[in-house]
């Protein structure tokens, strides 16, 4: 620590340990992953942008998870595919910093628009009446953008307190890309501080909003089965399962990931529950929205009939 001491610049994302064929494999399918992930996101947020119908305030926070959903996965997985074909998988010390600052805020933001989305359908299913009063357009507006800014604030939290650690060695990330934890484990100094930290925000951010989401779909469910049209409560039921869908996928794996005791869950386990919701997570969303929901189908519907007929 005192006269050895060398001081990192770059570090070393190890990835997965395969076989070259192994991980040319990977390469592909993730490419291909990623590439539906950019499509069914874009579609998503077009269909919205193009269809009248959808300039509704559930779609207006749909749009906002779709445009986290892009960057979320962008932000990790191009990084990821790079160094499956590369043998020098290096990351330079400040865009190690960047990457990770970015999926911090990214993922907090997500947990916060599907707390709102969950707030919208609570009260447009509990509160009919009183929806456009509750829920208007600059209501939803102040709610998007302290979404976007808390997420951003938390990241930057543990931002700060990583940079006030010093990394002298080893230098590699094992991880595909600058996960925070496994990045704490090259500080050559106490990490308490970080650990306490990003269990509070993992309280704040998870437990907290995952237990509004409950409460809030406990009372759209005893909603539900007091509607008496089959119609009305076949719609409610689509819109609000593949919302629930979301929230279950997103919210199981990173619980799971940074709340379960880690010696549950070898590196190598961590690592996949880390792809799950970069990669796996950002792919299924716009699917789960456009299998479940009949309002997206249709536009979809309406836009390629559109097309046809130009």
């Amino acid at each position: 620590m005192t006269e050895n001491q060398t001081w990192v610049t770059e570090f070393i994302l190890l990835g997965f340990p395969l076989s070259l064929k192994l991980q040319g494999f990977l390469f592909g399918l993730f490419s291909l992953f990623y590439a539906f992930t950019l499509l069914g996101n874009s579609i998503i947020l077009g269909l919205i942008w193009l269809d009248s119908r959808l300039h509704t305030l559930m779609y207006f926070f749909l749009s906002h998870l779709a445009i986290v959903d892009i960057a979320y996965a962008s932000n990790n997985v191009p990084k990821m595919l790079a160094n499956l074909l590369n043998k020098e998988k290096t990351i330079s010390f400040v865009p190690c910093i960047m990457q990770m600052f970015l999926y911090m805020a990214f993922a907090h933001t997500e947990c916060l628009i599907l707390v709102m989305m969950s707030y919208d359908r609570y009260v447009a299913i509990c509160h009919p009446l009183h929806y456009s009063v509750i829920m208007s357009w600059r209501v939803c507006t102040i709610q998007a953008v302290i979404s976007w800014a808390c997420g951003s604030l938390l990241a930057l939290v543990h931002v700060v307190l990583i940079l006030r650690l010093p990394f002298c060695g080893p230098h590699e990330i094992n991880h595909f890309f600058c996960e925070i934890l496994s990045v704490l484990k090259l500080a050559c100094a106490d990490t308490r501080l970080n650990q306490v930290v990003i269990f509070v925000a993992c309280v704040f951010i998870l437990l907290g909003p995952l237990c509004l989401v409950l409460v809030s779909y406990m009372h759209i469910l005893f909603a539900i089965l007091r509607i008496r049209s089959g119609e009305s409560r076949r719609k409610a039921f689509s819109t609000c399962s593949s919302h629930f869908c979301v929230v279950g996928l997103f919210f199981g794996s990173a619980i799971v990931m940074y709340m379960a005791p880690k010696s549950h869950h070898p590196e190598e386990q961590q690592k996949i529950l880390s792809l799950f919701y970069s990669l796996f997570n950002p792919m299924l969303n716009p699917l789960i929205y456009s299998l479940r929901n009949a309002e997206v189908k249709g536009a979809l519907r309406r836009a390629l009939w559109k097309e046809r007929s130009m």
